[in-house]
């Protein structure tokens, strides 16, 4: 006999994807769309050009309180997460004792508490990691009560401002507790597509309301898993479990910039020896962005050579970049090879293809810098 496939989590969207007829596979443990009838092409673009919309209530929300939960949680990542002001959020890492990533995460100054956005693939031991090292310095609530929508793209705040007009002036990296139609929410400007943009989070019972009066408007449309990844890639942004994961620490991935100067110079963080050390002397290799030449992507795992023909790295995220019009990909290569326009070729179906070493985002980032 074989077994039953593990049954897959729904989120509170799941009623509206179906009736939007939206192609569901299985990710992260959860039936997900991967694309609507649009198709992925015509969704990406449509996200650059007008707003979309994003159903990401896979993702983990936790909220964690206490005396000060903001000490507590830099025991366990790199980032300021003291100096953070009320009502603003910062990208950072939870980390291995060698400096490996263990998820990536948002996390924001609510005031009362930080609230934290994590990875779906994540979420369950990344709140374990938090209960078990955090244990009597703070209180760790995972909030499954929730929804979580991303509207996305250059008309988000237009749209957004016509619920909620506080929206418009929101800065970057920004949260407010807010009403939308008289429904209470929680607001980011904020987003992964390299766009301007919000995530909305709500109580569950409040998702599809929420969902269907702005997709409603005009300028928004429905957007699946595909073009999400699309629209990163082109934004040069990582996809945990791929791009990074415990093997990769922040150094190699090319994201010191997650690393606040203060926690460089105190450490008090996991792996900080190891980090330390990279950031003065360089790390053995590094993720940089692959421009193929033509019109061929190379797809993950792909191997990257030098000139002649030595394995130097591997591809870890690759397609079509429907807005830059041409493959884009990122992955590591060692040290020697990471430098722009480095020659290299790429392994793809046994021959080797002609790329470069370019630089990232692809596609330039249009946040709102107020």
């Amino acid at each position: 006999m074989t077994e039953a496939p593990e049954t897959l989590k729904t989120t509170p969207l799941h009623g509206l994807h179906l009736e939007l007829k939206g192609k569901m596979v299985p990710f992260a443990g959860y039936d997900m769309p991967v694309q609507y009838p649009l198709g992925i092409l015509k969704e990406h673009l449509h996200t650059r050009d007008k707003a979309g919309l994003f159903d990401v209530s896979h993702m983990g929300q936790v909220r964690l309180t206490g005396d000060d939960p903001a000490a507590a949680l830099e025991s366990l990542v790199p980032g300021d997460i003291k100096g953070l002001a009320r009502g603003r959020m910062r990208y950072t890492l939870f980390l291995n004792e060698q400096g490996g990533i263990l998820d990536d995460l948002m996390v924001t100054n609510a005031g009362d508490h930080l609230f934290l956005v994590v990875n779906a693939a994540c979420k369950e031991q990344d709140v374990a990691h938090l209960r078990d090292r955090l244990k009597g310095k703070a209180e760790v609530e995972l909030l499954d009560d929730l929804a979580l929508m991303a509207l996305q793209g250059p008309a988000a705040a237009g749209v957004l401002a016509r619920f909620i007009p506080e929206a418009a002036t929101m800065k970057f990296m920004s949260y407010l507790p807010a009403t939308f139609n008289g429904i209470p929410v929680v607001i980011t400007r904020s987003g992964y597509t390299g766009e301007d943009g919000y995530e909305i989070s709500c109580d569950k019972a409040d998702a599809e309301p929420i969902a269907r009066a702005l997709l409603a408007e005009s300028e928004v449309e429905a957007i699946g898993l595909g073009a999400r990844d699309s629209l990163r890639l082109e934004a040069g942004l990582c996809l945990y479990g791929h791009d990074i994961d415990e093997t990769t620490t922040p150094v190699e991935a090319a994201l010191e910039w997650a690393l606040s100067k203060r926690r460089r110079e105190e450490g008090g963080f996991p792996g900080y020896g190891i980090i330390k050390d990279q950031l003065a002397n360089g790390a053995p290799r590094r993720r940089v962005g692959i421009q193929p030449e033509g019109r061929q992507p190379a797809r993950e795992h792909t191997e990257i050579c030098d000139m002649n023909g030595q394995k130097i790295g591997e591809v870890t995220s690759g397609g079509f970049g429907p807005t830059a019009n041409v493959p884009v990909a990122m992955g590591y290569v060692d040290r020697a090879h990471a430098g722009l326009d480095t020659p290299v070729q790429l392994m793809v179906r046994g021959k080797p293809l002609a790329a470069k070493v370019a630089a990232m985002p692809f596609v330039p980032q249009r946040y709102y810098r107020g």
